[in-house]
């Protein structure tokens, strides 16, 4: 292996992933909350951050919707 490469003389291509690229955000959850989906994907093999990206996908993606009925 070459111990410098010129990257100079290369030809630019635009990543073809780039719309699938992940947006960090910032989101406050019950502690029993985060221990279950971390149980959950340990069980799975994967990490809990995308366990819980693919059930919210998987929500946004069937247009669910929570049915809340508030206590008169």
């Amino acid at each position: 292996m070459r111990k410098h490469y010129d990257f100079g003389k290369m030809k630019g291509k635009k990543n073809p992933y780039i719309k699938q690229l992940k947006q960090p955000i910032t989101i406050r959850l019950d502690k029993s909350t985060v221990a279950y989906f971390k149980a959950l994907a340990t069980e799975l093999g994967m990490p809990y951050q995308n366990l819980i990206n693919l059930y919210l996908r998987d929500c946004a993606l069937h247009h669910k919707k929570l049915q809340l009925k508030w206590a008169s």
